[in-house]
This record gives structure tokens, sequence and C-alpha cells, in this order.
């Protein structure tokens, strides 16, 4: 149901440019300092049309920059989309990821460029409509590593706030393959699980 619906209100409500739930990137992997040293590897198996974002909040600025190109070589040799979160740290940004309070100031927010926000309840879900976003990762839907104890919506109100929001939703939070495939959304986004 979550799917169709998605899919749905991606074609009702399209994004401030016509980007549609078909041109969305399907999986999403986030960068972080955990997964780092496995990025190039997960790379390179993720399918083209993915997208990875570009955290690296680790790392100093001229650090950060070099991590951007690298990783930007290898992300259009895979057909994987880079999208930034954070500071401008190069050109060659496809998106940008961010807070909806911030997604409209955020590098790769420009003109054509992919907008994914965060949210975490049904007041950010109105948030990341209110700024345009097109599309929403929604969570943590199950604990993560980085916050094991950490509260988490947990399917059943994961999938309930999917249904309201007329963004497409990809689950973030605890996600591998296998959870992913019992969670009918647009997609899925991971930390851990991809790398």
């Amino acid at each position: 149901m979550a799917r169709c619906y998605s899919v749905a209100m991606a074609k009702r409500y399209p994004g401030r440019r016509g980007i549609r739930g078909a041109d969305l990137p399907r999986l999403v992997l986030l960068s972080d300092a955990r997964n780092d040293a496995a990025l190039d590897r997960a790379l390179a198996r993720l399918p083209a049309g993915s997208a990875l974002v570009f955290r690296h909040y680790h790392l100093d600025a001229p650090a950060r920059r070099a991590r951007w190109a690298a990783l930007r070589r290898l992300a259009r040799a895979h057909g994987v989309r880079l999208v930034l979160a954070g500071k401008p740290c190069g050109p060659g940004a496809q998106g940008c990821y961010a807070a909806p309070a911030r997604l409209g100031r955020a590098q790769g927010a420009g003109r054509g460029g992919l907008r994914l926000a965060t949210a975490h309840s049904l007041r950010e879900i109105a948030d990341a409509v209110r700024a345009r976003a097109d599309a929403v990762l929604l969570s943590p839907v199950h604990a993560t590593r980085s916050h094991p104890d950490g509260r988490t919506l947990g399917p059943v109100r994961f999938l309930l706030l999917a249904q309201v929001c007329p963004l497409p939703v990809l689950a973030l939070g605890g996600m591998t393959r296998a959870r992913a495939r019992r969670l009918p959304v647009h997609g899925w986004a991971a930390i851990d699980g991809l790398s």
C-alpha cells in the first residue's frame, strides 16, 4: 500500500522541478566516519541511479575536499549520484541532504539538484513538503549502531507516517536489504547496511 501511495503522491506532487518517483534513487548510502574505509567497494556495488550522501563531518576542510573529489570520480564511474550534506567542499554536487529548515540554503539545492530532507515526525514531514523536498528520508525505523538505545519509529509507526507523506519516502535507520523488502515504500537508505 505505502509503495503505491508514495508513487501516486510523487506523481501528484512532483516537487519543484518535476522530479518524479521514477527519477529518484531507490537506494541511498550515507557516508560516515565508520564506513569511510568501505565506501569505495560499496560504491562499486550500488546499482546505477543510486545516491551517495556525502557527509564526512569528521574530516577537516582540506581532507573533506580531497575525499569529495575522490568519491566524485568513483560515483561518476559507477552511475551513482553524489549528494552533499553540510558545508560545500567542491564542484559536482547533484543534490543536497539536510533538515527541511536548511534545505533551501544547502549547496546542491539549485536548479535541477535532488533535494533530500530528513524527517522523524509528522511535523518534519510537513516541513519537508513546505521546503519543496523531492523525497524524505524518514527515520529511525529501527535501532542503529550510532544510537542503539535511541527511540525508534518501528515499522508500524513508520508505515503510518509514510502513508500520509505526500512525498516519496526512503526508510532510514537500522535498515538492511531484508528489512527494506518488508517496507513497501519508494526505497531505503543506510550507513552500515550498505557498506
